[in-house]
C-alpha cells in the first residue's frame, strides 16, 4: 500500500477480497466433505451447553447487531456434539445476517412427539419466498448476491447433512420480510426416523 497509484491498489484489494472469499469456500467445501467420511460418533450430550457455547462463540455479531435471543430448555439428547454445534451455529449465524433493518430477535425451541424432537429457530428477519425453500439446502444455492450478503451459499447444506446424518430432517417455513423459521428433528433414541 502507498507504492502503487489508486488503479494499482484498487486491484490489490480486488485480488485480497477474491483470495481470502477463495479460502472460506475451501475451508466451506472441507467441512461439507468432511462430514460424511467417518462413522458418527453419539454420546450423550445436553443440548442446552451446546447452544450456550454457541451463542459465546457468536457474541460479537450478537452484540453487534444487538440481536435478542430466546431459548427454552432443550433436552439431552445422543448426537456427536461438534456437529450438532455446528448446526446450531450456522443457523444462528443466518438469522444474524439476514435480520433486515431491526434488531435480530431469534426463537429457539423445542417439543417432544413420538419419541422425535422437534427444533426450531424462528427469526424476525427478510424472511424467504416459499419458491426457494428446497432449493436454499442445495450447496452453492444463494438467493442474494455477495455485496448484499456474505457466505459460500453452503452454509445451509451443511446443516442438512448434519441433521441427515443423524437420522432426522430440516426444513424451513417463511414468507418474505415476515422471517424465517427452520425446524430439524433428531430422534430420542439415536435410531434413524427417515426411513419411516
Amino acid at each position: 500500500q502507498g507504492d502503487l497509484d489508486e488503479t494499482g491498489d484498487r486491484y490489490i484489494r480486488y485480488i485480497t477480497g477474491g483470495a481470502l472469499r477463495m479460502q472460506t469456500l475451501i475451508n466451506d467445501l472441507l467441512a461439507y466433505s468432511r462430514l460424511g467420511k467417518r462413522e458418527l460418533v453419539r454420546s450423550p450430550t445436553d443440548l442446552n451447553q451446546i447452544l450456550a457455547q454457541t451463542i459465546d462463540t457468536l457474541s460479537s455479531q450478537i452484540a453487534e447487531k444487538n440481536a435478542i435471543i430466546h431459548a427454552v430448555p432443550l433436552p439431552t439428547l445422543p448426537v456427536e456434539a461438534v456437529q450438532i454445534e455446528q448446526l446450531f451455529r450456522n443457523l444462528i449465524e443466518n438469522a444474524l445476517k439476514y435480520s433486515g433493518y431491526d434488531p435480530p430477535c431469534i426463537e429457539i425451541g423445542a417439543e417432544l412427539k413420538a419419541s422425535v424432537w422437534t427444533f426450531f429457530i424462528q427469526d424476525n428477519g427478510i424472511g424467504i419466498d416459499p419458491e426457494f425453500y428446497e432449493r436454499i439446502f442445495s450447496i452453492f444455492q444463494r438467493l442474494h448476491s455477495k455485496s448484499e450478503y456474505s457466505g459460500t451459499g453452503i452454509g445451509l447444506a451443511i446443516c442438512q447433512k448434519i441433521v441427515e446424518r443423524h437420522g432426522g430432517e430440516i426444513s424451513v417455513t417463511a414468507s418474505p420480510k415476515q422471517g424465517s423459521t427452520f425446524w430439524f428433528t433428531l430422534p430420542l433414541n439415536g435410531e434413524s426416523q427417515l426411513s419411516r
